[in-house]
């Protein structure tokens, strides 16, 4: 394993924490690829300060693999120049999924595009053992830094017991893991497995869009062998993240000046957890099993004027019954978490009254 001198600058900057948005897919009332709104909201990202951008996830919608759209590829070749060009500060990560001939192929296709590391998905291999799934995790990391990913079992994922994390901790090309089981559990088995597989090179990341600041403000602490060892979640790669970014940045600032040098959790960062966990609840419509979430961020990004409207690649993905108005609800109850809304301290708590005037755009 790389010491701390022999670290990449994007290993670093990985280790260090960072704001990686998962990125939508840009679409015209067609609903076909719409590139330069693709690049436009690149540089919002970019501009906003985010460390990164993970391309071809879930958010970006998983039918771009399919032969008929065809579109994974000149995407990621798109925004993985663009990147490497205009924006190199960002960690690019691309999203890897399917049975282990598929992961290969898609592998080697984001390391020629200049990728940091792949977000592997393991959705497709229900059936498969955890041995299995630990030596197709094997095989897809000699081809390209791999980051571990924990899936929701409602939008793909399946379990993964402590037992197969502690079998990919012994994968060298392990960079970080996303942790996105949205289940608390589980999101305490994958960091114990790594405690106790003496992995503390592996930065750690929440996908829990229904727990962000929880997760980035708490300390977790296991036992290895006769010491306790303490690690945090650094950073978050997140479809939440993909919408109100440059607040996002602020609030994951806020948690690491709060987390990583051990001081008082304030009382108004909290409830800016909780508030968020409400908007998130709308944006990806927990409501009805998360059916709206991409077309939800989608219509967030439309009131932002980033997107030109909600639509996905699949006309029957849309907004659920309600969800619009759900969306309308905490786009009023909590404009502080808005780009456009009132600006929050680093005690958490808000400079300017939540009572604020709206964003001039329209939430309708």
């Amino acid at each position: 394993m790389k010491t701390q001198l022999q670290l990449d600058k994007w290993q670093q900057s990985l280790r260090d924490g960072q704001v990686i948005p998962a990125c939508p897919l840009a679409l015209n009332k067609g609903r076909r690829w719409n590139e330069d709104s693709q690049l436009a909201l690149l540089r919002y990202y970019s501009e906003s300060g985010a460390g990164g951008l993970a391309v071809g996830v879930h958010t970006t919608q998983f039918a771009i693999r399919d032969p008929k759209v065809g579109l994974f590829k000149p995407l990621t070749r798109l925004l993985g120049l663009e990147m490497q060009h205009h924006h190199p500060h960002l960690i690019r990560i691309g999203g890897i999924c399917g049975p282990t001939a598929q992961a290969i192929q898609e592998a080697e296709w984001l390391r020629a595009q200049g990728y940091h590391a792949g977000l592997l998905s393991l959705g497709a291999l229900r059936s498969e053992s955890e041995p299995a799934l630990i030596e197709h995790c094997r095989v897809v990391s000699e081809i390209i830094p791999i980051v571990g990913f924990y899936l929701q079992i409602a939008v793909g994922g399946r379990y993964l017991s402590s037992h197969f994390w502690r079998g990919i901790a012994d994968l060298e090309n392990l960079v970080a893991v996303k942790i996105a089981p949205f289940n608390r559990y589980q999101t305490l088995d994958v960091i114990r497995a790594l405690v106790e597989a003496g992995r503390d090179d592996v930065a750690l990341y929440t996908g829990n869009d229904d727990h962000i600041v929880g997760d980035l403000v708490t300390p977790f602490r296991f036992r290895r062998g006769s010491r306790r060892i303490q690690r945090h979640i650094v950073g978050g790669l997140l479809g939440q993240w993909a919408v109100w970014t440059r607040r996002a940045v602020k609030t994951h600032q806020l948690c690491l000046n709060v987390s990583m040098r051990g001081r008082t959790i304030p009382p108004g960062l909290l409830r800016l957890g909780v508030e968020l966990t409400d908007a998130n609840a709308a944006l990806f419509d927990a409501a009805n099993d998360f059916q709206g979430c991409i077309a939800g961020i989608h219509e967030a990004l439309r009131r932002d004027g980033l997107l030109d409207g909600n639509w996905c690649l699949d006309p029957d993905e849309t907004l659920s019954p309600g969800q619009k108005s759900e969306i309308s609800r905490v786009w009023k109850a909590y404009p502080q978490l808005r780009d456009d809304g009132p600006d929050f301290d680093f005690t958490g708590q808000f400079s300017v009254s939540p009572e604020s005037p709206p964003s001039s755009n329209p939430p309708g």
